[in-house]
């Protein structure tokens, strides 16, 4: 049996509209527009901590899954956006943010990319002054050479 390439295209185009059914959010829409919304903005701000770089709303992870019914359990209870975020940070922390506020416990997380940049931009400048250096100074060995 030989798999042709049009076989391995539809092959991995059915994988990925499959894998693309694992996100779906089963949570019954809210009858109200509004709250609805506020549910959709909600689970694009919490990172789902399986995976990490993905929001709740995007994850198919099964923890994302219990945090996006925890979200409108809580909406339909009728808390604020203010009070769902602090309960998600209370109990998973920070890190649940997928923006977390810049506070003294995240000023590493938020300023690590600066900090690194500056230190390659100084171990660059370093180097290159050092190579021209050298270049300069077997420039003059040679010409002491051809002296002598």
């Amino acid at each position: 049996m030989s798999i042709t390439i049009r076989h391995l295209l539809i092959l991995i185009i059915s994988n990925l509209l499959v894998a693309s059914v694992w996100a779906v959010d089963d949570a019954q829409p809210f009858a109200d527009p509004a709250l609805q919304a506020r549910y959709e903005s909600l689970t694009h701000q919490l990172r789902c901590l399986v995976c990490q770089n993905e929001t709740i709303a995007d994850s198919g992870a099964t923890l994302a899954g219990d945090l996006r019914r925890e979200l409108h359990e809580k909406l339909a209870a009728g808390q604020s956006d203010e009070e769902v975020l602090k309960f998600m940070t209370d109990r998973y922390g920070a890190f649940v943010l997928y923006k977390p506020p810049f506070e003294r416990r995240t000023w590493l997380l938020w300023l690590a990319p600066v900090l690194l940049l500056i230190t390659g931009l100084i171990v660059v400048v370093r180097v290159i002054s050092k190579r021209s250096h050298m270049a300069i100074d077997a420039a003059d060995e040679a010409d002491q050479g051809d002296q002598a």
